[in-house]
């Protein structure tokens, strides 16, 4: 027969508050109030099957997280670090990066309203490449490489350049 699994009884009143508290909240990061909700339920009585049905979860979670609340207490709610190398660019960076892919190229004529043709600066690209925007990255004080642009463009799904047939010489 298995052995019935249940949170531990909250060591004092204080914690037990803060949990229930956190299991309730609507503002808050989703996995701590997720996982208070695992420890709440177990202690209302709930086994592992039924607490994993009614939170659209697998059994298996739900032990993983009242094993992680004994040892951890309230701490063991939220998430472990994430292992590897953390992010060297910011979303900020990503941000700016997308921008600038957006942006028509430095040496792209550019129709103003008088009717005149005119480049901003008739020594840049013509069109967007990994290489020129990796330049003009580097210009506005963002240390990239082509390879880390290409999978920030590809992530979010912007095409940095047009594509155009053989016949088509405009």
């Amino acid at each position: 027969m298995p052995k019935i699994l249940r949170a531990r009884a909250a060591q004092d009143e204080r914690e037990e508050r803060r949990v229930r508290k956190l299991a309730v909240s609507r503002h808050g990061p989703a996995d701590w109030i997720l996982h208070a909700q695992m420890v709440v339920r177990s202690w209302d009585g709930e086994r592992v099957e039924a607490i994993a049905q009614a939170l659209h979860c697998d059994a298996q979670t739900v032990r993983r997280r009242l094993h992680r609340f004994e040892t951890g207490g309230i701490e063991g709610l939220g998430d472990r670090p994430k292992a590897g190398r953390p992010r060297r660019l910011t979303t900020e960076d990503d941000s700016r990066i997308i921008a600038l892919a957006k942006q028509p190229p430095p040496g792209r004529l550019v129709r103003y309203t008088d009717g005149s043709l005119e480049a901003r600066e008739e020594q840049k690209a013509v069109q967007w490449s990994l290489d020129a925007l990796a330049q003009a990255a580097k210009e506005a004080g963002i240390a990239v490489k082509r390879s880390q642009i290409r999978t920030i463009l590809l992530r979010e799904g912007v095409r940095w350049r047009r594509t155009h047939s053989l016949g088509d010489q405009r």
